[in-house]
């Protein structure tokens, strides 16, 4: 049958313009001061509030295989390194429209998919020498003795702040016309008294190795201890909803963060801090995650002290949501904390405080379910197993010998990782157990750890050495003291002497803020994590993007090198050579213009810039600096990275006094967002084709689009 193939020519790229439009709603999630999303659920009309790119690719309409491929790069680099999303999406938007330009040009395919590779590779290269130790960057910052004005104290200009100090001093006003309340905590008196530890953000935080922050009303003149860090909110953060008082930021709304002065056990900086610096050099201006994550920090190296473990272990954290209380309320909280029903919170109160015999379930604690391996086939349906005359109802024998297993062993507290039968829940609620389902594997093992419970599959494997103890319950409690009912769900905490597990608890008053909150807790954690797992840091700022941009200008205006043509023929054919020496210059161009794009939104979405357009007027300034700078454009970098000018018009209250923060990146995650990003584009610029079968193929033979088609 005849048939005419469509090669998507440079006038009509479906995919790639698929790819270009899915990306453009993400320009705002892009850089630091992201502008936040709402989505709306037209089934239920509940709308989020969202800033990441998986959470807005997701709510795409993704019937398109472009978009398909798009959605399945974007959830590998989240599956892999949870950060690097925005800047994946940003890019793949960019570079789509720079290979439709190329193909407009008429730029052979061959020859853009073998220069961009080539282009990239070489970035990837070039930019090792603005990697950095994590070590030397926490020293830096821990040493240096100018901080970045968005981090400088305001009320303490001598002495050093400590995540591991043996006494803190809490200051917390409830009201701006109310006396000032100071508490003393001895930290050390944790080993006698466990439950103490609640650290707050935003509030009073107390605990081992922790330090104090809290958000006080605007005026008050008490002072608080934030963890390895001075931090003033007000020159740092962007106010995104000046009439909002749910989304005003910290220091410009109703509430500002300041620090106060105390003397640590450490005169050394470095000592005292541990790599709370870090943490706040990567948490870029996100200063509630950076809050929480310091005191996870501390409370993790004081336990390392008594352990043979890393000091950051991210297994051990958790997160729980609480809706309905202010942001203040944020903390960091040793142990499990957790919603249950107040029926369930109920049953605590009996045993709130004693020790607990606790049980694991590793799978689902339902009559049917069978662990991989031994589910029934689908298509086989059971009607009765063991058929019982006495028996009220199906289902009963076994709710039945699951709670007289329960009461034999004396278990108060079962943690169950999948799914819990409610007719047990029940049941188990008026004996006096508590049973709580869906707990991540990390915490099953964590409570198994220091209770030496041992996970069982079915109950029927349990026996007396399965069963732990030492554990306990209570009502979790905001730091006033005050256990907290939310209605329909209420706040507990699971402990146990010796539990490494951490819960932070993130608090809100608006739904549709939840999500982002912790998905923005969780961004800065990875980011964390994986500098640790690395090693090393790029610097930031856009610092990575323009030396790229400048690499890319110098091998667009150098010829290509006789090493690289004598590969390049060995590789390739004579009229692909040709062609790609041709046309190099060209696609190196389009290569580096999503670097640019990249680096003017940024530079847009900070208020560096009001345009792209000054914006791009400020980056060719500054590649002009770069190049007649004396000595290479990294040189030039470093210098105006460490002087906080990095990307600036020179002409601000800052300039040259190292006023802007030192801010850093991933390097795994970073470059493997570009190649993901680059990966796919060439994908779809060598798959996007048509074919089209069928009396229709005459009609388009007679057309005058019949010059877009090869007639077979």
């Amino acid at each position: 049958q005849p048939m005419a193939f469509r090669a998507v020519n440079g006038r009509r790229h479906l995919g790639l313009q698929q790819l270009s439009s899915l990306a453009l709603a993400g320009r705002t999630l892009l850089g630091p001061m992201k502008s936040c999303k709402f989505i709306v659920d037209e089934s239920t009309n509940q709308s989020t509030l969202i800033c990441s790119a998986v959470r807005l690719i997701e709510s795409l309409d993704l019937t398109s295989a472009a978009g398909q491929l798009l959605n399945e790069t974007i959830q590998a680099q989240n599956k892999e390194f949870k950060t690097g999303m925005s800047t994946l999406l940003f890019l793949v938007g960019a570079w789509s429209n720079a290979v439709v330009e190329c193909l407009q040009l008429n730029v052979p395919v061959s020859a853009i998919v073998s220069v961009m590779s080539e282009g990239l590779n070489s970035c990837c290269e070039r930019v090792q020498c603005l990697q950095m130790s994590i070590y030397d960057v926490n020293k830096e910052l821990c040493s240096s003795s100018v901080r970045p004005d968005a981090f400088k104290s305001k009320t303490s200009q001598t002495g050093h702040d400590s995540l591991l100090n043996p006494q803190i001093r809490l200051c917390f006003q409830k009201d701006v016309s109310a006396p000032e309340q100071v508490i003393q905590i001895n930290s050390c008196s944790y080993q006698e008294n466990y439950g103490h530890f609640n650290t707050h953000l935003a509030s009073p935080l107390a605990g081992v190795g922790s330090v104090a922050a809290f958000v006080k009303p605007a005026g008050d003149k008490s002072t608080s201890v934030i963890s390895g860090s001075s931090v003033t909110a007000s020159s740092y953060t962007k106010q995104k909803l000046t009439h909002s008082r749910y989304f005003s930021t910290l220091g410009k709304g109703r509430f500002s963060i300041q620090q106060g002065n105390f003397q640590g056990p450490s005169a050394d900086p470095c000592e005292c801090s541990g790599l709370g610096h870090l943490a706040m050099a990567l948490s870029h201006g996100n200063q509630t995650s950076m809050k929480l994550l310091q005191s996870i920090i501390a409370y993790q190296q004081e336990g390392a002290k008594c352990r043979a473990s890393s000091q950051f272990n991210i297994a051990e954290i958790v997160t729980c949501c609480l809706l309905g209380l202010p942001e203040s309320y944020s903390c960091v909280s040793p142990g499990f904390v957790t919603l249950v029903s107040p029926e369930q919170a109920a049953v605590i109160k009996r045993f709130e405080d004693e020790p607990l015999r606790i049980l694991l379930v590793d799978g689902d604690l339902t009559e049917q379910y069978r662990h991989l391996g031994f589910n029934r086939p689908c298509n086989v349906r059971t009607i009765l197993e063991h058929p019982n005359l006495w028996e009220g109802r199906a289902g009963d024998s076994w709710l039945s010998s699951v709670l007289d297993t329960l009461i034999s062993f004396e278990v108060n507290l079962v943690l169950v990782k999948g799914n819990v039968c409610e007719n047990l829940v029940e049941r188990c609620i008026a004996n006096g157990i508590l049973v709580l389902g869906s707990v991540t594997r990390d915490v099953l093992w964590a409570f198994g750890e220091v209770t030496s419970a041992q996970p069982v599959t079915y109950l029927t494997q349990l026996n007396a050495s399965g069963v732990g103890s030492g554990a306990q319950v209570e009502l979790w409690k905001a730091y006033d003291g005050r256990a907290m009912d939310l209605g329909e769900l209420v706040p507990i905490r699971i402990k146990a002497r010796g539990i490494p597990l951490l819960t932070a608890v993130l608090t809100t008053a608006v739904a549709s803020k939840m999500q982002l909150i912790e998905d923005q807790f969780w961004t800065l954690v990875y980011r964390f994590h994986h500098a640790l797992n690395d090693k090393k840091v790029f610097l930031g700022g856009g610092a990575v993007e323009f030396l790229c941009l400048s690499h890319i200008q110098m091998l667009t205006e150098q010829p290509l090198q006789p090493a690289n043509k004598n590969s390049m023929k060995e590789c390739l054919s004579p009229w692909l050579t040709a062609s790609v020496t041709e046309y190099r210059s060209v696609v190196l161009q389009a290569l580096a213009s999503g670097w640019k794009q990249y680096l003017s939104v940024v530079m847009c979405n900070t208020t560096k810039a009001a345009s792209e357009l000054e914006a791009c007027a400020l980056v060719d300034h500054h590649l002009k600096k770069a190049t007649e700078c004396g000595g290479s454009p990294s040189a030039y970098i470093l210098k105006e990275f460490r002087r906080g000018d990095l990307l600036r018009d020179g002409s601000g209250p800052s300039a040259g006094h190292g006023g802007g923060l030192k801010v850093y990146d991933n390097v795994t995650a970073k470059t493997e967002a570009w190649r993901r990003a680059l990966d796919l584009v060439l994908l779809v610029l060598q798959t996007d084709a048509e074919i089209i079968t069928g009396p229709k193929r005459n009609q388009l033979l007679n057309s005058h689009m019949s010059s877009e088609f090869m007639f077979l």
